[in-house]
Formats: C-alpha cells, structure tokens, sequence
C-alpha cells in the first residue's frame, strides 16, 4: 500500500492528509487546503473513503470538496451531516490495503480516533513525529477548553496497548512521516505527556 501526503505542498495551514491507495482507496482526513482535490486526483481519480481522526477545523475544511468531488463514503466517530458510517472503538476499516483496527483516543479532541493496521499507525494528532515542541516523539496539545493531558496520557498508553509490533509507519495530523520503530516514538510521546509540563512556554 502507498500512502502519500496530498497536503504536503499546502501553504496555508492544514493537518496532513493521507492517500492510501490500493484494493480501497481511503483518504484519512480532508485537511484545511483548498488544492487538496487536484493533489488527491494526481494520484488516483476514486476516493471510496474519507476516515476522520476528529473534526477540528484544520482536519475537516475541505472535507465538502473532498466528498463532492469523488463521491466518497464518510467515516467519523462523531456526528456529522454527511457521515455515512459512525465509528467506534474496536470497529475495522479497510483503508487502501490494510485492515485498520479503530482506537479511541481522546484528549486532544472529544471525537479523536486512531487507526491501526498490522504495519501502519494513522495517529491524527494524539501522537505525532516532530511538531517543533519536540522531536522524535511528540503528543497534541491539551491547553485549550475541551482538551486534557490527563485523558491524553490515557489514550496514549491505550495505543501502545493495541499496537502491533511490527508497526513501522506512523502517519500523523502533523509534522513528518515515520518509518522505523514505532513503538518507541509513541513510548517517547507517552514519557513527556506524562511530565504534565507545559507543551509550549505560552501555555
């Protein structure tokens, strides 16, 4: 399966948003990027499924375009007007080629989900890569009304609960793409959520 970054030429603010091609192509998150439809069509011209990790802004603006343009099926734990299927913790969703076991893991957002498969970890934004806060293993913002760190730990520990060990891409809301150990990026993610420091000097 190929997974391509549909956002990573966006200039303004979005999440990351992810093609997986193959036997059901899937677009995990629209992203907030209003090219998002002619990069997704570079790649393929059928979307089947969008999967949304949460409904913040920067994940879902485009998220009309998206579903307009291909007539796609729409995949979200909360609600939504155009969601065709509701997602709950321990469902499974086929994305591009792998079987994706749905994680509930709030925190960052009420609604947030991760996917796992046997080789791949969608993680939204409960654990990202890089985000300029930290490097190699970083957790998504908790300061903000709505938000807690302490839920955040709990879903953190929940992921590595659930995670295959032969994980070996992790593709986040934010920063860079990993390939490697996986399991030791959201290990690290885990050890600095649980310092219960601020994340930014600004918080």
């Amino acid at each position: 399966m190929e997974v391509h970054n549909v956002t990573a030429d966006a200039e303004t603010f979005t999440c990351n948003a992810y093609l997986a091609t193959g036997e059901r192509p899937t677009l995990v998150d629209a992203g907030g990027w209003e090219g998002v439809v002619d990069a997704v069509r570079e790649h393929t011209d059928t979307v089947d499924a969008v999967v949304l990790t949460h409904q913040h802004g920067d994940h879902v603006q485009q998220l009309d375009a998206v579903l307009d343009a291909f007539d796609a099926e729409l995949y979200a734990y909360a609600e939504h007007p155009r969601r065709d299927h509701a997602l709950a913790d321990g469902d499974e969703v086929l994305v591009g080629d792998e079987t994706c076991e749905v994680v509930y893991t709030p925190g960052h957002a009420d609604d947030h989900v991760s996917l796992v498969s046997e080789r791949s970890l969608f993680s939204g934004d409960v654990v990202v890569h890089d985000d300029g806060a930290f490097e190699g293993g970083s957790f998504g913002r908790t300061d903000r009304p709505g938000q807690s760190r302490e839920r955040e730990i709990q879903s953190i520990r929940e992921l590595l609960d659930r995670l295959p060990e032969g994980v070996e891409g992790m593709y986040s809301g934010h920063g860079g793409v990993f390939h490697g150990d996986v399991r030791s990026i959201v290990e690290r993610a885990l050890e600095r959520a649980e310092r219960r420091e601020p994340k930014y000097p600004n918080e």
